[in-house]
């Protein structure tokens, strides 16, 4: 019974120290080794301390940041670039022109501006007579205009109808009947009371003269024969040409503004 006894009281005392061990093991225990509810005030405290403390830190380098930069900003010089846009800027005039270029067309050819003075081209005359001209080396765009004829009071009035009947019966072209066209004009103006009965255009002023009462007139330039009057072309081994001067131009079967480049025989009108 004693022994027994004995036995209780160690197993007694045992036991406590092993509780006491264990109380005092779980009061020496970190708290980071707690329940949820620990871990979350310590999360709690840290993120504070953090906040609390790295905040004024970061506002002040901001700050020192913002300052230094807008220091150098302001010391360093604008671009090249952009000191040419604003110079550019200030200059221009508060209302500006603009003038353009004539546009010269791609049709036409340009003019030579390279003039030879004193050429001349020189030739003979039917006459015999030796004439010159100027050559002309440059291009003129111009339209030429041909003088037109005047009337002479001194010619018959006849006249002037009998151009005006040959320019309404002539043709655009030539078909090698000028002299008969002619013919037909003085009959139907009545300056003459019968047909010519010559067939070669060169013996019509000789008929006109000797029949009709024509006479030459002292003009050697086509273009200076009045109104009404019969030119005359041609050599002793040609067939001639007889047309009828007109207000723009000459008319025989045909009209042109132009004479024939035939030799001119004479002018001739009936006074």
């Amino acid at each position: 019974m004693r022994r027994r006894s004995i036995f209780l009281a160690l197993a007694t005392a045992f036991v406590s120290v092993t509780f006491s061990a264990g109380a005092r093991a779980q009061g020496l225990v970190p708290s980071t080794l707690g329940g949820d509810s620990r871990s979350e005030e310590v999360t709690n405290d840290v993120v504070q301390v953090i906040t609390a403390k790295t905040a004024p830190a970061i506002s002040k380098k901001t700050r020192k940041l913002l300052t230094e930069s807008a220091r150098t900003s302001a010391e360093k010089p604008p671009p090249v670039a952009a000191q040419k846009r604003t110079q550019a800027v200030a200059k221009a005039p508060a209302h500006a022109t603009f003038t353009m270029e004539p546009v010269r067309p791609m049709s036409l050819p340009t003019v030579n501006q390279t003039v030879q003075h004193g050429s001349r081209f020189s030739f003979s005359s039917p006459q015999g007579k030796k004439e010159s001209v100027p050559v002309i080396s440059d291009y003129y765009p111009k339209r030429i205009i041909y003088p037109y004829a005047k009337i002479d009071r001194r010619i018959d009035n006849r006249l002037v109808q009998a151009a005006t009947v040959a320019q309404e019966r002539a043709h655009a072209h030539s078909r090698s009947r000028c002299w008969h066209y002619v013919k037909d004009a003085l009959l139907a103006s009545g300056v003459i009371d019968s047909r010519p009965k010559t067939e070669l255009a060169r013996d019509a002023a000789s008929e006109l003269v000797t029949n009709y009462g024509f006479k030459r007139l002292s003009i050697s330039d086509p273009f200076a024969a009045p109104v009404g009057s019969v030119l005359v072309y041609g050599t002793a081994r040609s067939v001639g040409h007889v047309e009828i001067r007109t207000k723009d131009g000459f008319v025989s079967d045909f009209r042109s503004p132009t004479p024939s480049r035939r030799p001119l025989v004479g002018v001739y009108a009936k006074l």
